[in-house]
């Protein structure tokens, strides 16, 4: 839940700011762009925390909530963290946010297993109770929304030298 809410918080600042005249947040798929990058920014990095820190979610809690199917959860769990780092740029870069967009939207439907299985398997996260299931989908869904409606700020590709034009 808080990391729906950084990114409510952080999607109203930059819209506030684009109100008080910063050019760049003028749009809100501009400002949902950033916003989402702060929370990616949050988010990944857990996967990097020591399993001893536990002021916020760490390594250790993300690790348990990788399903059994899934090898490697130790290394998924970097990956994944440097996935989201790379996407988080990719949307504050408005030439590469289409391809971030779409690139963390699959990210977000790949991790949905992930979600479903710490719900299911009550998996304990930051030393409380596991986040429930009905939770944790709708906010899968709204990282994945915010995505695509971020890339309406991006250009559309160019194409043998001719731009696309939006309709």
């Amino acid at each position: 839940m808080e990391t729906i809410i950084v990114l409510l918080v952080a999607l109203l600042g930059f819209r506030a700011l684009g109100a008080f005249g910063v050019g760049r947040f003028a749009s809100w798929p501009v400002s949902a762009a950033h916003a989402l990058a702060v929370m990616l920014f949050m988010t990944a990095s857990a996967h990097f925390v020591p399993d001893g820190v536990t002021v916020m979610p760490n390594h250790g809690d993300l690790v348990r909530m990788v399903p059994p199917f899934v090898p490697f959860a130790d290394a998924m769990v970097y990956l994944t963290g440097v996935l989201e780092l790379m996407g988080a740029v990719g949307l504050i870069i408005t030439g590469t946010r289409r391809p971030a967009g779409i690139g963390l939207a699959a990210l977000f439907v790949l991790l949905l297993p992930a979600n479903i299985y710490a719900a299911v398997a009550d998996v304990p996260f930051n030393g409380g109770e596991a986040s429930p299931l009905w939770l944790r989908v709708p906010e899968q869904v709204v990282y994945i929304a915010v995505a695509l409606w971020a890339i309406r700020s991006a250009p559309l590709p160019v194409f043998a030298g001719v731009t696309a034009r939006r309709r």
